[in-house]
């Protein structure tokens, strides 16, 4: 299987979709902070991020469905330095695809003017 820029356009903006409903659900977990029986909800996609190469699309929609965000029944509270800490990653994160796919757009327009 080759490896091209559509390729990896497209793994990089499921990245950035992921990375966007995790700040959502990490905002939702620090906005309901002190909700009674609230479920603190993640996306944990770690495992996914060392395999760039495999088919991520089809490993992600098989693992998290039509939704990324699950509930977390393992913890019974919230921590509000955690969730403020996880948002922080989550930014990184962020920076991160979003200076992948600049890099992928370079690519793309100097093929297109070198074909020209």
């Amino acid at each position: 299987m080759s490896f091209t820029s559509l390729d990896s356009l497209g793994k990089t903006t499921l990245m950035l979709d992921l990375i966007s409903q995790r700040q959502r659900a990490l905002g939702s977990n620090i906005a309901n902070v002190d909700t009674p029986g609230y479920v603190r909800r993640d996306i944990d996609f770690s495992q996914y991020l060392g395999s760039m190469n495999s088919p991520i699309e089809t490993k992600l929609s098989t693992a998290l469905g039509p939704s990324g965000i699950m509930e977390d029944r393992t913890r019974s509270e919230i921590d509000i330095a955690e969730e403020l800490s996880e948002i922080q990653k989550n930014s990184l994160m962020y920076s991160m695809a979003t200076r992948r796919m600049s890099n992928i757009i370079t690519q793309m327009k100097t093929v297109i003017n070198v074909g020209k």
